[in-house]
Parts: structure tokens; C-alpha cells; sequence
């Protein structure tokens, strides 16, 4: 069994160079919260969902990105109301929320 049912990582890379990036959509305000929203569910920690940042996934141009192991699913969100539907569709239920997956190159 993996240390974390879902490792979830964030893009939160910000280029210097004026180019399309993660934080420039507050990639890491969005990571808080969610960070912030699983621990009050009960749903972070050993065994179960691990929220991390992460430098540059090279998706930044679907961004903002995350994405969760061990599942290989790529999500892009605009809102809170995204992340709330990905942690309660996919973190929770293990559905995979199709209206934001980014699909693979």
C-alpha cells in the first residue's frame, strides 16, 4: 500500500520571463486551500491525501495544473468551486471530474 492514498501536487512555478505560468492564476492561494479544506474534512495525512507544491509540470499553457497520483489525472480550475468539486469528486469518491481534466499530449 502507497504512504498516501492520493498525492496531489500544485504548479506554483512563476516565471520570471512575462511567460504563461501557474501563479500568475494564484496557483498558491489555491494549494492553501485546498490544503487548508482537506485537512477540515479529515481527509490529509498518512494513508490518505498529501497536497504539495510543485515546480513547473511544463502544462502551464492548460493552466493553472494539478495533478494527483497515483491516478495520472491532470486538472486545470478557475475557482474555489473547482477545487471544492475535484476534493469532493475525486479526493473523496474516486470520480474523476471530467469537465476539468486535462488530457494527456
Amino acid at each position: 500500500m502507497s504512504y498516501f492514498s492520493h498525492h496531489v501536487f500544485f504548479c506554483t512555478n512563476q516565471r520570471d520571463d512575462g511567460r504563461q505560468c501557474c501563479n500568475q492564476c494564484g496557483a498558491q492561494d489555491a494549494r492553501d486551500y485546498v490544503k487548508q479544506r482537506c485537512k477540515q474534512l479529515g481527509i490529509s495525512g498518512v494513508g490518505k491525501v498529501r497536497i504539495n507544491n510543485a515546480g513547473c509540470l511544463d502544462r502551464c499553457e492548460s493552466g493553472p495544473v494539478i495533478v494527483i497520483y497515483p491516478d495520472e489525472t491532470w486538472y486545470t480550475y478557475v475557482d474555489r468551486q473547482d477545487l471544492d468539486e475535484i476534493i469532493d469528486r475525486h479526493l473523496v469518491a474516486g470520480q474523476t471530474v471530467e469537465r476539468l481534466k486535462i488530457d494527456h499530449p
